[in-house]
């Protein structure tokens, strides 16, 4: 998943069980939705919030927006037949919680590949258990024997086993979000991080989004369509970072300086490093001015 051509600023989950949900997550400005078949569906309706899961992406009607589905784990009794239902779902990934080491990577590979799952749907997962911190690197290295693609932080959950508070800030939980990045970027994974809990607390939110970002994730979960706009905006290049990055583009397009490995422009010391750094940005920058262009419900999915 190219994260340049294809922003990740912005992931909201949306209860499969909530049919009005689902149909309203195809008119909002999130770059993906994960469809939640987990901690949002209480027990007694997970067989039919998978029915509903299968029927809303099969419609269709979500744009450009990458559809993700969160299944149960498979040690639940549900998992197993989440898994065998959604082979059939147009779906780019199925993201799995409750993930400890490598081994389940490998398993939960292995179920997908015997369901039938075509050979591009991804795997994600989340890291969400104190076992899976410490198994980071062993975990991230299955993305080059199976379908891992992508991490995404589970701080709720971690925090819960962990005893670690969730204060403003996350500073206890700052080793976690580097080790992850670390680990993720180490074999190509996308990463995303948690949730904000406090939906009507937007500093906060700005903040754990400024947080991420710095941090080198690709974007972050959500839990309320009122918590997009700040995301995404926290996500994109600023137009002072476009117009930077233009001039590093435009510098080393000059014919005089063809070849050369490092250039002086505007006060700072740019290398070939800074030059791809900038056509990236400026693929993110064109792919997010793209989708507002285009309508909200309508365009391959």
């Amino acid at each position: 998943m190219n994260t340049a051509d294809r922003p990740l600023r912005s992931v909201l989950y949306m209860p499969a069980s909530n049919a009005r949900a689902m149909a309203k997550a195809r008119t909002l400005d999130c770059d993906a939705v994960a469809l939640d078949l987990e901690d949002a569906v209480a027990p007694e309706a997970k067989a039919d919030a998978r029915a509903a899961l299968l029927a809303e992406t099969q419609l269709g009607g979500f744009g450009y927006r990458r559809l993700i589905a969160r299944i149960n784990g498979l040690s639940t009794p549900w998992g197993n037949d989440d898994l065998a239902a959604l082979a059939s779902a147009p779906v780019e990934a199925i993201l799995a919680p409750k993930v400890e080491d490598a081994a389940d990577i490998g398993a939960l590979s292995q179920a997908m590949d015997a369901a039938g799952y075509a050979p591009e749907v991804a795997l994600w997962v989340m890291i969400e258990t104190p076992r899976a911190v410490l198994a980071l690197e062993r975990i991230a290295a299955c993305a080059a024997t199976t379908r891992l693609k992508g991490f995404v932080l589970g701080l709720n959950d971690l925090a819960k086993d962990s005893g670690i508070a969730q204060l403003p800030g996350r500073g206890a939980f700052v080793p976690v979000l580097t080790m992850a990045v670390l680990a993720g970027r180490a074999h190509g994974l996308v990463i995303l991080d948690g949730v904000c809990n406090a939906i009507e607390d937007t500093a906060r939110l700005e903040a754990e989004c400024v947080q991420a970002r710095d941090s080198g994730f690709d974007g972050k979960t959500l839990i309320h369509p009122a918590q997009l706009a700040i995301c995404n905006a926290v996500f994109a290049p600023t137009e002072d970072d476009i117009t930077e990055a233009e001039g590093i583009v435009a510098a080393f397009a000059v014919p005089a300086n063809t070849g050369k490995g490092a250039l002086r422009i505007n006060g700072k010391m740019v290398e070939l490093l800074h030059l791809a750094q900038a056509r990236t940005l400026l693929a993110k920058a064109s792919a997010i001015a793209a989708r507002g262009r285009t309508a909200p419900n309508t365009g391959a999915t």
